[in-house]
């Protein structure tokens, strides 16, 4: 179906429901207390702690700390592939210096970029000379960029006062359990102050300094972003607890990520065939944490170099060869211009969704998924053939909520490949009922059609098109 455009300006904005400090509850229920202003100005422009800013605002990642401490059963840092889109791969290693120069070069080019976060291709807190220069730098050249932290928590303990010296105010810590016996199926090793811990003693090592640095960082007042890999068979069932226990003990945001075990990547998991979980199995357990706390569910696993719009990289424009060669044109009032045009438009999209959400109000609530092709912005605004990703968003008659993307090989290939191309978009979204695209072509459209899955092309606000949708398709039952 075809659904009119109407005024390109649209459910009130899904952030998430916290208290003020970093220990406040993470519930996203209706019963869930509001964010304060200072809260919500902390989150407000960072696309990984808030959902509906990662629509317009961009990251970085520099890779400066290439040692880890640890060897998690999922990872196998790699330096060399631009095409892979996962944690611990890079293309090139930079030193502070470089990686500084790069931020000014990337800042001044994408004037949206926010947020600067070192997360490997190691981990940055078993490289703290290189973390912490790194962050200096960046900090006295480039005040208005967040500084983030990205580390599996075995040396945070140690660090958090030199984390809150130099106002880093958004730290991640990757736990996948609190139970030693399953983190010895996780971690081969621990690598704790010059002697290495395997099975259950190395588990329970790592456990403790997580745990008391994820206390540190609450009193510290910094934000804490809790990821966990999810391994079925090993730690699917067991989030549930560590979800509790993390907001417990002041997280803010709960990542809740698919592992990644494609034998091709030579990781101990994908070499034994430990294989990752379904959307729908993803989902299930996300859905199960969500009335405790707020789950992060746009995390796009990024690589350790990644350079623009969570969904996007755009790393291979800022390589080492290329930016250095670049003059770094920082201009801090251009910047502010551009992100005052980009709240602007937020405002517009705001209230564009609470008049639809007003309008389109039905009685039934019945949910359906349905998939949306978008540049960012918050629009339906791309077209079908050149997605690479489809963002999925759960509806029914009152709200539309984001669900978690998927991730395809894109359809427009000069008619090489699309046969298989098409089967494979079929089976990443054949869980939804409609897929929300700006074109698409006759071709692909059939084919959706075929496999009961219905078009929409419209360019306009997601929840605008998504509830119109919605609206037809309980009428056409």
């Amino acid at each position: 179906m075809t659904l009119p455009a109407t005024g390109l300006l649209t459910s009130s904005e899904q952030e998430p429901n916290l208290k003020a400090k970093s220990g406040g509850c993470g519930c996203d229920s209706n019963t869930a207390p509001e964010m304060d202003e200072k809260l919500k100005a902390r989150i407000a422009n960072h696309p990984c702690y808030s959902e509906e800013a990662h629509h317009h605002y961009a990251r970085m990642h520099v890779a400066v700390a290439p040692a880890c401490n640890i060897q998690c059963n999922y990872c196998n840092r790699k330096y060399d592939c631009a095409n892979e889109s996962r944690p611990g791969v890079v293309s090139e290693l930079l030193t502070p210096e470089e990686a500084a120069h790069k931020v000014l070069v990337v800042a001044s080019k994408i004037p949206q970029m926010t947020v600067l976060g070192i997360a490997g291709p190691g981990d940055p807190l078993a490289n703290p000379e290189k973390t912490f220069r790194t962050f200096e730098l960046i900090a006295d050249k480039a005040p208005d960029i967040k500084l983030c932290l990205s580390t599996n928590g075995l040396m945070l303990p140690e660090y958090i006062d030199r984390i809150k010296q130099l106002n880093i105010d958004h730290v991640t810590i990757t736990l996948n359990t609190i139970d030693p016996e399953i983190g010895a199926q996780i971690y081969s090793w621990v690598h704790y102050k010059r002697k290495r811990y395997r099975g259950v003693e190395g588990a329970k090592i790592l456990l403790e300094k997580q745990m008391e640095g994820l206390q540190a960082l609450k009193e510290a007042d910094i934000l804490c972003k809790v990821n966990s890999v999810m391994i079925p068979g090993i730690n699917d069932q067991h989030l549930v607890e560590v979800n509790k226990m993390i907001r417990e003990n002041g997280a803010f945001l709960h990542n809740i990520m698919p592992l990644i075990s494609a034998p091709e990547h030579g990781t101990h998991f994908g070499l034994t065939g430990q294989r990752g979980p379904t959307n729908k199995e993803l989902k299930e357990v996300q859905d199960q944490c969500s009335g405790n706390m707020k789950m992060m569910r746009h995390c796009r696993q990024c690589r350790a170099d990644a350079v623009g719009l969570l969904g996007e990289d755009r790393s291979q424009e800022f390589t080492k060869e290329k930016f250095l060669e670049m003059s770094p044109e920082y201009d801090l009032e251009k910047r502010q211009e551009v992100q005052e045009g980009i709240e602007k438009f937020r405002a517009e999209i705001k209230l564009a969704k609470e008049k639809v959400k007003a309008e389109k109000q039905t009685a039934t609530k019945e949910k359906i998924l349905v998939a949306v092709a978008t540049k960012g912005g918050g629009l339906v605004n791309q077209h079908f053939g050149h997605a690479k990703e489809f963002q999925v968003y759960e509806v029914d008659g009152n709200e539309v909520r984001y669900a978690g993307h998927r991730r395809i090989d894109q359809y427009c290939q000069g008619g090489y490949g699309e046969e298989a191309t098409a089967d494979h978009i079929m089976k990443a979204i054949a869980d939804c009922k409609a897929v929300l695209v700006s074109k698409i072509g006759n071709c692909p459209k059939e084919k959706l059609h075929a496999a009961g899955i219905q078009t929409v092309e419209a360019y306009d606000v997601i929840e605008k098109v998504a509830l119109e949708f919605y609206e037809q398709y309980v009428k056409a039952k």
